[in-house]
């Protein structure tokens, strides 16, 4: 057995390392934080190649003399604690002694620092946990670190690695975060060469994140400001019925300090569960003020998740007053929601249920809303059309088949007419279960899970023949997108094209959807394509690799385009019996649920004691 031994220091920092940098970002990180602590006023963040080749953060703080310097670079070195008693008092971001030594264990590592009232100021070189050199350099007050070759000396860490456009916009990210969280310093950020953000100064909070993430989003929010037993929650958090796919536009921050706390995400998605449908999540940003001594941010390396003294407190101090928040304006938005218009019919129906339904339309916005028109305005001199008091959907449609495609799934031999005709219906429970009687007992068709399963297939078949038709906006939607959003949107933009969608750069975190696929509503578009993203950003979704793509997208369109009448006929529930049972897999739906059930008479007989 080999024998116990102790890790040298450079095998230690490297091991450190793994925990505490993950990413580009996650340098970028430790030396803003650095900054900020030294009370800088003044922040400079440049990076080349998504922060692989080149890293600099520069600050006007307080900067170190020669002998801090060289100890900032031992583990366990730091100004912020002495005590362990100190943990219960952090006012400050860094406290753990290991950012500096990590990165300059898998890095080529430059350090310049200088104090106030010295003449000169201190450079040191590392390249991979050693030390090259040690010498005085002339600059101004304050520190400089660069950081280039990151993970030169652990090469395997470079091939986990994301592209440079995905690894910048975590880099952007971060930075913003930073910049939301203190106004009074000023950030610049450069990427390769070219300044792409200075912080702006702002008066409110409204002002700094719509300059920092957009004003499609801010015009989303409201204010809250709430403060009892010792806590306070401010910021912005968003309108009732705005939501997101995901809890990626959920910022949090405990006393300034970014953090994806579970407690307070928790509270956020548990105080909107009358203003949203159950799977979206709300958009938030909340500032959280607690003593230090209530808070625990010691509970990860990189400080990402902390851990309250009393987390049932601090969850209903959020959930009763963001609530009533909430609540506030719930009225007010359901007098001022807007109806919609209906557009002409064009495309043919997924369904026979859908092709009988003459009643049912597809709607979009009135000229006030955001989204994009498919019909023509009213001519000049008539009246408006007036919008009908209540909206009615249609069922699934697709596109007419293309030369050469084959949409839908090969029929076996009658067999499914066999097994329907059978089937004798009795009735619609619910408007959403068509009940029928079998010669084995009773079946209840769930008519959604059936329209997904039937859709599912379809568009899988249409995905295979290379038919993706789109239909054309009559106006562009406008979409701005946050750093990593944008950078996963020019990354997938490719496999998007190839599946209907055309969306164009307009400039800098700004885009056009031109064209969405004709298994879409144009009124969804800015919301679908928001949501793909997020599933893009959580690994749900893989443009890479087509196959799975494929499959993700046509259950994401099944899901999201199954809109049913609610009243159907007998004819066209057996149309939909027939489609299903000539599915590939007609007993559940895309996500798994089933799409009928079946009780047997001995089942009903043991259910009503005759058994």
């Amino acid at each position: 057995m080999p024998r116990v031994r102790v890790l040298t220091d450079r095998v230690a920092n490297q091991i450190a390392a793994g925990e505490v940098i993950e990413r580009p970002a996650a340098v970028i990180k430790e030396l803003v934080e650095n900054a900020i602590d030294a009370g800088a006023t003044r922040v400079e963040v440049e990076f080349s190649h998504g922060g692989r080749s080149f890293m600099r953060v520069e600050d006007n703080g307080h900067g170190m003399s020669r002998e801090d310097a060289l100890l900032a670079l031992e583990r366990h070195a730091t100004s912020k604690i002495v005590e362990a008693d100190d943990l219960n008092r952090l006012i400050t971001f860094g406290f753990r002694g290991e950012a500096l030594p990590s990165i300059a264990s898998v890095s080529k590592f430059t350090l310049q620092t200088r104090e106030a009232g010295a003449d000169l100021g201190t450079e040191i070189a590392v390249n991979g946990g050693k030390f090259v050199h040690v010498r005085e350099c002339g600059r101004a007050v304050g520190t400089r670190i660069e950081v280039a070759q990151l993970f030169n000396s652990v090469p395997a860490r470079r091939k986990f690695l994301k592209s440079h456009t995905t690894e910048a916009a975590h880099i952007i990210h971060g930075v913003r975060l930073y910049a939301l969280a203190f106004p009074n310093v000023a950030f610049t950020l450069i990427e390769d060469g070219r300044v792409i953000f200075r912080s702006p100064s702002c008066t409110t909070l409204l002002e700094r994140v719509s300059s920092i993430f957009g004003r499609q989003l801010s015009s989303a929010l409201m204010p809250i400001d709430v403060a009892e037993f010792g806590m306070r929650a401010a910021g912005l958090i968003g309108l009732p019925g705005q939501g997101r796919a995901t809890r990626h536009e959920m910022i949090t921050f405990i006393n300034q300090r970014p953090v994806d706390s579970r407690t307070l995400n928790y509270a956020l998605i548990e105080s909107y569960h009358e203003s949203l449908p159950k799977g979206r999540y709300p958009i938030a940003f909340v500032f959280f003020e607690i003593s230090p001594a209530d808070v625990d941010v010691n509970v990860h390396p990189a400080k990402r998740e902390v851990r309250f003294r009393s987390e049932p407190n601090v969850r209903s101090f959020l959930i009763r007053n963001i609530l009533a928040r909430l609540r506030e304006l719930s009225p007010m938005a359901d007098a001022t929601s807007l109806p919609e218009m209906t557009t002409p019919a064009g495309s043919s129906d997924l369904s026979r249920e859908s092709v009988s339904s003459e009643n049912a339309r597809v709607v979009t916005p009135p000229p006030s809303a955001t989204g994009p028109l498919v019909s023509p305005r009213p001519p000049a001199g008539q009246p408006a059309p007036v919008w009908p008091s209540s909206v009615v959907t249609i069922a699934p449609r697709v596109s007419p088949p293309v030369a050469g495609a084959s949409p839908e799934p090969a029929r076996s031999g009658g067999s499914a007419a066999d097994v329907t005709r059978q089937w004798r219906f009795l009735g619609l429970a619910h408007k959403q279960y068509a009940l029928f009687e079998t010669p084995s007992g009773l079946a209840l068709l769930d008519r959604r899970a059936a329209h997904e399963r039937i859709w599912f297939e379809r568009l899988q078949n249409a995905y295979r023949a290379g038919a993706a038709p789109s239909q054309r906006l009559l106006l562009p939607v406008p979409i701005e997108l946050d750093a990593i959003a944008s950078a996963l949107l020019l990354d997938a933009q490719k496999f998007l094209a190839a599946h209907g969608f055309e969306i164009s750069e307009f400039g800098r975190n700004f885009f056009r959807v031109e064209s969405v696929p004709d298994w879409m509503r144009p009124s969804d578009a800015e919301v679908c394509v928001r949501d793909l993203l997020a599933l893009l950003r959580d690994g749900q979704l893989h443009a890479r690799e087509i196959d799975l793509g494929r499959e993700e997208l046509a259950r994401f369109a099944a899901s999201r385009g199954v809109r049913l009448p609610e009243t159907v006929s007998e004819t066209e529930l057996r149309g939909t019996l027939a489609d299903l049972f000539n599915c590939t897999t007609p007993l559940t739906s895309p996500s798994g649920r089933p799409t009928f059930i079946e009780l047997t008479q001995g089942e009903l007989a043991r259910r009503f004691g005759k058994a």
